[in-house]
């Protein structure tokens, strides 16, 4: 099954787990990781907050499409995109059509738990972090819905026992055995 699996992306909000359970997810599959945010803070050698700071929102979300575009071609990869990847039309497509896409859903509170103390997302740098990842989760929730192959929760397990449901997911699905879109709820 590995070798005629198409690349997988996973989206999700920020502190699903997208780089950690991608980083165990090829490394089960044999594949590269690749995180898009990392990938754009390489081609352009700056970091995202950076790039936020200096071009806002809309300069981000540009290089953002160009990458997704890039990555979603190469082959036989795990790819974790940016919590607001799904944001544009474009980059749905790209992902639903060139491989298997896996929505990794954090409830806001999960979403807390990981990101409280983490300086490095500027969207989070508000007063009021849990009204914003509300309003994101509202927003975005339903784009995450619309791309994904395979759904599933995070926040209840531990990552490599995470990382082996959605082997078994990825597996049923290749097989033809799962609906599409897959709702892995316990």
């Amino acid at each position: 099954m590995v070798q005629e699996l198409p690349s997988v992306f996973l989206v999700g909000p920020m502190g699903a787990g997208k780089t950690t359970i991608g980083k165990l997810l090829a490394k089960q599959l044999g594949r590269t990781f690749v995180d898009s945010d990392w990938y754009i803070e390489s081609q352009t050698g700056a970091d995202i907050a950076w790039i936020f700071a200096k071009e806002g929102e809309a300069g981000f979300r540009e290089r953002e499409t160009r990458a997704i575009d890039e990555l979603t071609q190469s082959p036989q990869i795990v790819l974790a995109t940016g919590g607001g990847a799904v944001l544009a039309a474009e980059n749905r497509e790209f992902l639903k059509q060139r491989g298997i896409v896996v929505y990794l859903n954090a409830p806001v509170d999960v979403q807390m738990a990981r990101t409280s103390k983490d300086k490095s997302r500027p969207l989070l740098q508000q007063p009021n972090p849990r009204k914003i990842l509300q309003d994101l989760y509202s927003i975005r929730d339903p784009l995450y819905r619309q791309v994904a192959h395979i759904i599933m929760p995070t926040g209840h397990t531990y990552p490599r026992h995470m990382v082996s449901q959605l082997m078994q997911q990825l597996n049923a699905f290749f097989d033809g055995t799962a609906t599409i879109p897959k709702d892995n709820k316990e």
